[in-house]
């Protein structure tokens, strides 16, 4: 089992539980951090120490307060990780459910297993580090369940989220047409490309462009 573990979560009330699991598997060093500055400091200094981290568990979101800081959220901490010890194991532990916010994290930040909030989430967070442990695969907690070939979630990584940058700049859908047809992406005629809007917009439960734009900044993608 890992023998050092650092915990990224700013309610007290969810890093006592995980700890207690963590406790529970006979983890002999364990770390807790409430901000993604800290985080990244302990991970650094175990380095120089040449006693590094097994294992990072991250929540995705962190709330602000007077504390000015560099990473803000668990993406920008798993990101500096990465520039640092690319190698060291992450799982994520988050209310997050979007099956595409879910699929970039594994396939874009190497994480190694996502855990959903919820009501089993402990036991399914102890299921995901001894699965982490033995190194298996993308280890996703029981309550989600998509493909990650699923055809629909590669295209929101790609001309969906073209059509989001593009609107998020002011682009109105006969202007995304032009700049479509520019650079030679397809379909780039404006009934398509309304159509697909008018899809991400069901996909994201958006009332209107604006809304939609507000979720996709929220989550990263613009």
């Amino acid at each position: 089992m890992f023998k050092k573990v650092l915990v990224a979560e700013d309610l007290d009330s969810i890093s006592i539980a995980v700890i207690q699991v963590l406790e529970d598997l006979n983890i002999p060093t364990i770390h807790h951090v409430k901000y993604c500055d800290d985080g990244l400091l302990k991970v650094k200094k175990a380095l120089v120490e040449n006693e590094p981290y097994d294992l990072v568990i991250s929540d995705l979101s962190f709330k602000t307060d007077h504390r000015k800081t560099q990473l803000n959220n668990g993406e920008d901490l798993i990101k500096a990780i990465n520039d640092v010890q690319p190698q060291l194991k992450k799982i994520v532990f988050s209310i997050e459910d979007k099956s595409y916010r879910i699929k970039s994290l594994f396939n874009d930040f190497g994480i190694n297993a996502y855990v959903s909030k919820g009501r089993n989430s402990m036991e399914e967070l102890r299921k995901a580090i001894e699965g982490t442990f033995r190194n298996e695969e993308k280890i996703l907690s029981s309550d989600l369940s998509f493909s990650f070939n699923d055809k629909a979630l590669i295209e929101i990584e790609s001309y969906d989220i073209s059509i989001l940058q593009l609107l998020s700049q002011g682009y109105i859908l006969e202007h995304i047409s032009n700049e479509f047809k520019a650079t030679c992406i397809t379909p780039n005629g404006t009934s398509s490309i309304e159509k697909r809007i008018n899809k991400l917009k069901i996909y994201f439960k958006a009332n209107n462009n604006v809304h939609l734009i507000a979720i996709a900044k929220d989550f990263g993608l613009v």
